[in-house]
């Protein structure tokens, strides 16, 4: 009876999880959804589902692609709660030699929400296959890429306007290396993986191959590691469930500082630091509920990692076929269906 009680404490502690499975089954099934879904409720994950490949499961290394901004943004806002950055300094006061002609406007605030109008990679001139010579033939060392291309050409002033952009993250991870004499890898390891026990979470190498990944058709080959801290993580979506519960735990930063990362500018599209956030109306949920997106992509990978700090959850979904995940502030598309089944008690898909 004991163990029975104990049970029942836990079910309810969880949010009635025999309910939560048949909605999201549903709404998988209703998406035709292929791959990897992940529920997790404070100290347990409430629902963990692969329709995928055995070998692209739960506990299989996936690229977590724009995902390592987010991480980023953690390691700059620890720098931040030390007192060794400012988010509205402008960089050359850290970084006196980087040649970028606004290096005494650009601050780092407008780096983590991409108001910078730094140089984009994704505007590089292309080849047959449709790939930025800068992530394939031209490929060099983030290191490089920091102080060459990313410095070079500015498409706006800074300030101006938001414009999505890998090499405010690149530019990031080159100032963290510059600050702390530490390679960017390791303090990945050092500020997150070695605390919370994660044993996958890492960084390509330069010159690495891309990864397998299922689909209908075969990806091009791009060097990983040209992304950077912007994009050239990898690890398991159960890590990237720890990494999530330790946010929202405050283990790995302080409450004042995790609520200034997550605080999300409506005139910039609801950018926070390393992500979005914002308050959406769900299927289901009888009051709006705040979330934290964070969104990646690269090649045939996306991956959507959804925080809901107030009640301690996270919604996490990998895939390597080709879905549209749609906008959850529209109220459309597979994104929106899966948090309206995984959040809201209500919902039906």
């Amino acid at each position: 009876m004991k163990h029975l009680g104990a049970a029942l404490a836990a079910l309810l502690l969880l949010g009635n999880v025999p309910q939560l499975a048949p909605r999201i089954d549903s709404t998988l099934a209703k998406h035709r959804f292929v791959g990897v879904v992940l529920v997790g409720r404070g100290p347990a994950l409430t629902y963990v589902r692969n329709t995928g490949p055995a070998s692209q499961g739960v506990d299989a290394v996936w690229r977590y692609a724009s995902v390592t901004k987010q991480l980023t943004a953690l390691i700059v806002m620890q720098e931040v709660a030390a007192g060794r950055l400012a988010l509205d300094t402008p960089i050359k006061e850290y970084w006196p030699a980087w040649p970028q002609v606004f290096s005494d406007l650009v601050t780092i605030r407008m780096l983590l929400q991409h108001v910078s109008g730094l140089a984009d990679p994704a505007e590089d001139a292309q080849d047959a296959d449709g790939v930025p010579h800068f992530y394939r033939s031209a490929a060099v060392d983030p290191r490089q890429a920091a102080i060459g291309f990313c410095a070079e050409h500015p498409i706006a002033e800074p300030g101006t306007g938001y414009h999505y952009n890998n090499c405010d993250y690149i530019v990031l991870g080159a100032l963290l290396e510059h600050i702390t004499g530490k390679p960017f890898a390791t303090l990945l390891k050092e500020r997150i993986a070695a605390p919370l026990g994660l044993r996958t979470l890492d960084l390509f190498s330069f010159g690495a191959p891309v990864r397998p990944h299922v689909r209908p058709r075969a990806e091009p080959v791009v060097d990983l590691a040209s992304y950077g801290a912007a994009g050239s993580g990898f690890g398991t979506p159960r890590e990237l469930w720890s990494f999530d519960r330790a946010l929202m735990d405050y283990r790995l930063l302080s409450p004042e500082a995790t609520a200034e990362m997550w605080k999300g500018d409506p005139k910039l599209g609801f950018a926070a630091l390393g992500g979005w956030s914002y308050s959406a109306s769900l299927k289901g949920c009888a009051t709006p509920i705040a979330l934290f997106e964070r969104r990646g992509e690269i090649g045939g990978v996306q991956i959507r990692n959804f925080l809901a700090p107030a009640t301690k959850r996270a919604v996490i979904a990998f895939t390597a076929r080709p879905i549209d995940f749609g906008q959850v502030l529209d109220g459309t598309g597979f994104a929106y269906d899966l948090l309206s089944a995984a959040l809201c008690a209500k919902a039906r898909t």
